[in-house]
């Protein structure tokens, strides 16, 4: 049978992390463990659309033990500051959900640290955070799971020019930082069995879903125009794309080192496999 939320194991004691978590799959992660009893620390950059997450859910299970953090991801001293106060109050970490993302500005963008506006967001800074989170996962024997996408297949790691900074086109930029995601995902299990810190990491992706992801990612261009057509023939809801993410992070049958998505036609949408 398909894995759906039904099938999460009881969560009860866990303490999970997850990246964007204010909107798209990341809420969707966040409702669906809240509901399985994990204790969920939501993140985002906008503390508003964090109380109103936080609101949602609590709506549907009244009992969620939930909190917001702000975390920007792209600044690496919004990540360490996170991740410094985040170990001052806890102990260990059950679960780290790497999924907040950009996806295709139509234009170059930079960070204050001077990356790429992708590379930052969607590779490096979860890189940082999930070493400087290592120890607590690792008291837990926790897991990791990192968003990669189908882009990833596309994607190029160009070493010469990590940042793009000449040459740039969106879909180049968010395939090597998808591609780089991955790799970071299996290369932590390596890493993790090399030194014995009991760490389980995963790599996953939603297929495609009609989240907010492409038009914040897009704007109101001509690209993000010609796909909002397919949204009902091809995508799936944020909710499904969120199932391959959840089966990683909970299922009993997921193998460390995996990378999981949809079963369906070019992995676009589907049960989790």
């Amino acid at each position: 049978m398909p894995f759906t939320v039904h099938d999460i194991p009881d969560q009860t004691g866990k303490l999970a992390v997850i990246t964007g978590a204010t909107g798209g799959l990341g809420y969707e992660t966040a409702l669906a463990l809240a509901g399985a009893r994990a204790t969920v620390v939501l993140t985002g950059r906008n503390p508003q659309k964090g109380a109103d997450a936080l609101a949602r859910i609590r709506t549907i299970h009244p009992h969620a033990d939930i909190s917001y953090e702000t975390l920007d991801l792209t600044r690496l001293a919004s990540v360490e500051d996170f991740a410094r106060r985040f170990s001052a109050a806890h102990d260990h970490l059950d679960l780290l959900v790497n999924n907040a993302g950009v996806m295709m500005p139509p234009t170059r963008q930079t960070t204050a640290d001077g990356f790429e506006l992708q590379f930052e967001t969607n590779y490096l800074s979860h890189f940082a955070l999930t070493a400087r989170l290592v120890p607590l996962l690792s008291a837990a024997r926790g897991r990791v799971v990192t968003l990669s996408s189908i882009m990833a297949r596309r994607g190029k790691i160009h070493f010469d020019d990590l940042q793009l900074a000449s040459g740039y086109t969106p879909q180049a930029a968010y395939g090597q930082s998808k591609l780089a995601c991955l790799m970071f995902a299996r290369e932590l299990q390596a890493r993790s069995d090399a030194a014995g810190l009991g760490i389980s990491s995963f790599g996953a992706h939603p297929g495609i879903s009609s989240t907010n992801l492409i038009e914040n990612g897009m704007g109101q261009g001509s690209i993000a125009a010609r796909m909002k057509p397919l949204t009902g023939m091809f995508f799936q809801s944020p909710a499904a794309g969120a199932l391959p993410t959840l089966y990683a992070a909970t299922s009993p049958d997921a193998v460390p080192g995996g990378y999981y998505g949809p079963d369906g036609f070019m992995e676009m949408r589907g049960a989790p496999t």
